[in-house]
C-alpha cells in the first residue's frame, strides 16, 4: 500500500514568495512492520552484506562498571516488547512472566568485547529518489552501536555505500551486539517503506527573523478556526512550523526538524563546508498532525526507536566528499 501525505491546507510559498527558493525535495519513508528481505529498502531489516566482508563493530568508549544501568542483551528487549505486546492485547501477566518481564531490566556485565553494530536502514537509490551516492554506489546502509555516546548522547551511527551488483554471496547471519542501553530504545523492528516525496520549508529558527515572524502574524491572521486541533492564538503561531513547513518522522533529505534547540551551520570536520541533511530517524511516524498519510489515521505502530525524549536523530553528511565523517545531531 502506499503512503498519501494530505495536500497542506495553504500554498505557503504562494503566499510568501521569499519562501520559493528554499523549497526543498525530502522523501518521506513511511515505516511499518513487515518482513523486509536484503534486497528491500527497509528501517531495521537485514542488510545486504557480503559474507566475506568483516560485520563492522564499535570500540567504544562505552560506559564502565558502576553506572547507574547496566546494558540488556537482544533477547531482553525482544522477550520484554512480547511480553508488553501481549498486555497490550488484554493478557494479563501470570507471576512467571511477571518475573520474566522484571528479569529483562536487571542488566548483564559490561564486557571488554567490541559491541556489535545493530542495522538501522537500508536505503536502494532505485526506491529513494535523489539520494546521495557516490560513484558506482547505488545503496545506503546504516548501522549504530545501540548505546548512547558522548557528546550528543546518541547511538553511534556507521555509514556505507556500496553498489549491490557487486555483492556475491551475502551474510547469512550476522553477529548481534552484546550490550544495548537498558530502556532498549535503540533496536528498530523490521520495516518495510512506502517511500513518497513532499516538499518541505524550513523550520521557523532557519528563516529570517522578520520573515518568520510575518508568517506567524499571517498565521493567526488567515487561519484561526480553519483547523479543529489548534483553538489558541500560540497555536497558531505554531501552525507553519508543525503543519507547513518540515514534515515529520523518517525520512531522507529535506530540512531538519529543529524545535527543542536553536539551529546551527553544521560544518564538516574535515573541510569545513556546510554539510547537508541525508537521514532523519525519528522517535514515531505519526504525530496527529495534518502530516500523517490519509491511509494511516487510526494506525499505531511502535517501531522501537525513541531518540530522547521523543525527539529525532539526524545525520548529516559533506557534499564534497562521501570519504569525510558525518555528523549527527538531536532536533
Amino acid at each position: 500500500m502506499s503512503r498519501t501525505t494530505p495536500p497542506r491546507r495553504v500554498d505557503i510559498a504562494a503566499v510568501f514568495p521569499e519562501l520559493a527558493p528554499l523549497a526543498r525535495r525530502t522523501v518521506r519513508l513511511h515505516p511499518r512492520l513487515g518482513a523486509p528481505g536484503v534486497r528491500d529498502s527497509s528501517v531495521g531489516g537485514p542488510l545486504l552484506w557480503p559474507a566475506d566482508e568483516p560485520w563492522p563493530v564499535c570500540e567504544g568508549p562505552h560506559p564502565e562498571e558502576g553506572d547507574d544501568e547496566l546494558p540488556v542483551s537482544p533477547v531482553d528487549v525482544r522477550l520484554r516488547r512480547a511480553l508488553y505486546a501481549r498486555m497490550s492485547a488484554g493478557h494479563r501477566l501470570d507471576d512467571q512472566e511477571r518475573a520474566a518481564l522484571d528479569a529483562t531490566y536487571e542488566g548483564h556485565a559490561w564486557g571488554r568485547e567490541p559491541n556489535a553494530l545493530l542495522p538501522v536502514a537500508q536505503l536502494y537509490a532505485r526506491d529513494i529518489p535523489g539520494l546521495p551516492c557516490p560513484d558506482g554506489a547505488d545503496l545506503l546502509q546504516v548501522l549504530w552501536c545501540p548505546l548512547e555516546h558522548e557528546p550528543e548522547e546518541l547511538p553511534a551511527a556507521r555509514l556505507v555505500w556500496r553498489s549491490a551488483a557487486e555483492v556475491g554471496a551475502v551474510l547469512p547471519a550476522p553477529p548481534e551486539p552484546a550490550h544495548l542501553s537498558n530502556h532498549g530504545d535503540y533496536v528498530p523492528e523490521p520495516c518495510v517503506l512506502h517511500p513518497e516525496v513532499v516538499t518541505e520549508y524550513p523550520a521557523p529558527g532557519e528563516l529570517e527573523p522578520g520573515l518568520a515572524e510575518r508568517i506567524e502574524d499571517w498565521c493567526v491572521r488567515e487561519l484561526t478556526g480553519a483547523d479543529p486541533r489548534y483553538q489558541q492564538e500560540y497555536q497558531f503561531r505554531a501552525y507553519y512550523s508543525f503543519e507547513l513547513s518540515v514534515a515529520p518522522g523518517w525520512k531522507a533529505g529535506g530540512w531538519g526538524p529543529w524545535g527543542f534547540r536553536d539551529p546551527w551551520v553544521m560544518r564538516c570536520g574535515a573541510c569545513e563546508s556546510v554539510m547537508s541533511p541525508l537521514l532523519t530517524i525519528s522517535s514515531g511516524q505519526l504525530d496527529g498532525s495534518g502530516w500523517d498519510p490519509v491511509e494511516d489515521r487510526d494506525a499505531e505502530e511502535d517501531l522501537g526507536v525513541k531518540i530522547g525524549r521523543s525527539y529525532s536523530m539526524q545525520l548529516y553528511h559533506c557534499p564534497q566528499s562521501f570519504e569525510h565523517p558525518h555528523l549527527e545531531v538531536m532536533q
